[in-house]
């Protein structure tokens, strides 16, 4: 992110309500913009083809049923954006601390300011 553009976010794994509602949340609370991936090749796919400040990541990937924390891992083992899971799970935010990642939200939180809070504050300074 630079102070000339918002911030271009990953969104990988999440569910037909859950991702619609934290685009619109980031987009209008960070004016971010938001790409979705379904799944862990998908988001490695577009992540080889495009440059993003942030990377989201469902714990479980709603469309393949693959777990998160493998991309987390992944992600953060190669140097890339920051890797934020998102769980209402306190044990899963830990473990993806512990692969690299960093403290994201959980579904709950969507619509609470707490939400772009936690983006802001993963997202590298411009």
């Amino acid at each position: 992110m630079t102070e000339d553009r918002p911030p271009k976010i990953l969104s990988v794994g999440q569910c037909g309500f859950d991702g619609p509602a934290i685009k619109r949340q980031l987009r209008d609370g960070l004016n971010a913009s938001v790409v979705d991936a379904d799944g862990h090749d998908d988001a490695l796919a577009v992540l080889g083809t495009q440059d993003f400040d942030l990377v989201l990541v469902n714990r479980i990937f709603d469309g393949t049923g693959e777990p998160g924390l493998d991309l987390i891992r992944e992600v953060a083992g190669r140097g890339g954006p920051p890797v934020m899971m998102v769980s209402n799970y306190d044990d899963a935010q830990a473990a993806a601390e512990q692969a690299g990642g960093v403290r994201g939200f959980g579904k709950k939180q969507l619509g609470s300011p707490a939400v772009v809070e936690a983006v802001r504050s993963a997202l590298p300074a411009g």
